[in-house]
């Protein structure tokens, strides 16, 4: 029967056999087979049960992956960054971030923290070096130890995993779900899907958290769903939603919500929308279903001819169009420089009795901004207030950001000390804006120096963005000395080397480009596939030279000894 399924079963028939795939008969347990069986016997965790058997979804005869209308998209999206161009209020990556942490309140924890991080990160250390030194340390583990450690070593997979595996291992800690989110996700976004599986099974077991019960939670299947799509492999996220069921989770229009988000979050747009549709009958429509999909067309993917389409079938089908439908439309017309539609929308969902909030407020402001109509932004402001909606720091971005790229730098900045009078902590993106206008190194580094002290720590987007700038001034020791400050805050990432291999063969820097192809390969990062052929034919181009060179030389040698 299943074989039958595997052969003919489509996304349109997703709804229809949605259901029936949930029964007992098709959630049994198959057997694992571990790609990262070293990493975790290397500390002698085996597991205490004698049975070896898991229930990965993505293992499982009642998990089918359901590939057939959804392999395009892997290739599709093979290249394209998997950073969604999301708002500004989208949440970010599943591990903690160092801000929302303790802040190093607690001295002995910010010393345990710096020891930890000394060995973990002392140059020229192996994997067994690093395990020994680990054992020997009088660190004791807690679960803000972990989860601080792992922040800071989130682009380093095997050296967090060594990390986590050690804590683990100490009499008296038990790993908290808290840390076990932290870890998985570090794993799933380095696309090791399987060791991240073979941690949930630990989480279902309750093998290093001593206690036999399951920590496993929806948020748990939430985190691998959402690394699933940021490559594309919409099959296997699809597997994940399912294995709901295999944990007992209700996976009702609240789960099903968290999937589409999921999916557009990173561009799966399309087939987000196909599964909305197809869905019909186990998950009704609703306005939330059609913002998310709307939402995605609009802000993600930034189409306003598909906005519209799904703006036109929502009235179609009876969906009542509410704040948050307005919201998504608004902000793409006004991305789009479109005023004309974003002010036609605006009086149009006041006569419909829709009353904007903040979001419909901030796009109209930046609308009206970019349209260099400062003066009438600065009005919808006091106009936003005057309804009681006080201004955020997104409010204000959304004015800073258009009148710096007019080269209106007196007036950004204006706003910007208006902003912080008012209380409001500038955002990552505020800081970028202002990068972004800035002429010298000094002025960089002054501005990050600032930017610390107000405690908002760069991300690996702020770093990408100035290594790429100094390359573009050519200013190279600007460019290792904030390589090396990156290395402080998580260190780098996939994004962070592009950009650094990248300016470096532009320069001119060959062999140091070289070097850091290197690294990034020795660390496992996805690799842009432009990238390695650029620097492959740069390695065939100098081997070819040096067996021309060989060949000329003992050419040579052999004219001359004719000659004698």
């Amino acid at each position: 029967m299943w074989g039958y399924f595997r052969r003919r079963l489509t996304l349109s028939l997703f709804s229809a056999t949605f259901r029936t795939h949930f029964t007992s008969q098709c959630l049994k347990p198959t057997q694992f087979q571990s790609l990262c069986s070293n990493s975790v016997t290397a500390f002698n965790l085996s597991p205490s049960s004698t049975t070896k058997t898991i229930t990965t979804p993505l293992r499982s005869p009642g998990f089918t992956i359901f590939r057939s209308c959804f392999t395009s998209s892997i290739y599709k999206h093979r290249n394209a960054d998997e950073k969604s161009e999301n708002s500004e209020e989208e949440g970010g990556d599943d591990y903690e971030n160092p801000d929302e942490l303790l802040g190093f309140r607690d001295q002995c924890l910010a010393r345990d923290v710096e020891t930890i991080l000394g060995i973990l990160k002392e140059p020229g250390s192996t994997g067994p070096q690093v395990k020994k030194k680990l054992e020997q340390c009088s660190v004791t583990a807690s679960s803000e130890l972990v989860v601080e450690v792992l922040s800071r070593v989130r682009n380093d997979w095997e050296l967090a995993f060594t990390f986590f595996l050690w804590a683990a291992k100490q009499p008296d800690h038990a790993p908290s779900v808290r840390e076990y989110h932290s870890m998985i996700s570090i794993l799933a976004k380095m696309r090791k899907f399987d060791t991240a599986w073979t941690l949930i099974d630990e989480m279902r077991r309750g093998t290093l958290n001593k206690t036999g019960q399951s920590l496993v939670t929806p948020q748990t299947l939430l985190i691998m769903i959402r690394r699933y799509c940021a490559v594309h492999d919409v099959g296997k996220a699809i597997n994940t939603f399912y294995a709901h069921k295999l944990f007992k989770f209700d996976m009702g229009m609240d789960e099903f919500h968290d999937f589409l988000s999921a999916l557009c979050r990173y561009k799966n747009v399309k087939d987000a929308e196909h599964l909305l549709f197809c869905n019909e009958n186990v998950f009704p429509y609703n306005s939330k279903s059609f913002n998310i999909i709307l939402n995605g067309w609009c802000n993600i993917i930034g189409n306003p001819r598909e906005a519209k389409r799904v703006w036109r079938e929502m009235s179609e089908r009876g969906i009542a169009c509410d704040v948050i439908s307005y919201s998504s439309i608004i902000s793409c017309y006004s991305k789009f420089n479109n005023l004309h539609e974003v002010l036609k929308l605006f009086n149009r969902m006041k006569e419909h009795g829709v009353a904007p909030d903040r979001k419909v407020y901030n796009a109209v402001i930046h609308a009206l901004a970019k349209g260099k109509r400062v003066k009438d932004a600065c009005n919808m402001l006091r106009a936003m207030e005057e309804k009681g909606i006080a201004p955020s720091a997104v409010t204000y971005n959304s004015l800073i950001k258009p009148l710096c790229r007019a080269s209106q730098l007196d007036e950004g900045q204006e706003v910007f000390h208006e902003m912080l009078k008012r209380g409001l902590s500038p955002t990552i993106r505020t800081y970028h804006v202002f990068f972004r206008i800035l002429r010298t190194g000094e002025e960089v580094f002054a501005l990050l120096e600032k930017m610390n002290k107000m405690g908002c720590r760069p991300n690996n987007d702020t770093y990408a963005m100035l290594l790429r700038k100094f390359c573009r001034w050519r200013q190279l020791d600007n460019v290792f000395k904030l390589w090396s400050e990156m290395s402080k805050n998580g260190g780098p990432d996939r994004s962070s080397y592009t950009a650094l291999i990248h300016g470096l063969f532009l320069n001119g820097k060959l062999e140091e480009a070289y070097k850091y192809y290197q690294e990034m390969k020795e660390k496992q990062f996805f690799l842009e596939p432009k990238l390695e052929e650029m620097l492959q034919t740069w390695v065939s181009g100098k081997q070819n030279c040096k067996l021309a060179d060989g060949r000329f030389k003992g050419q040579s040698s052999g004219s001359k000894s004719a000659a004698q």
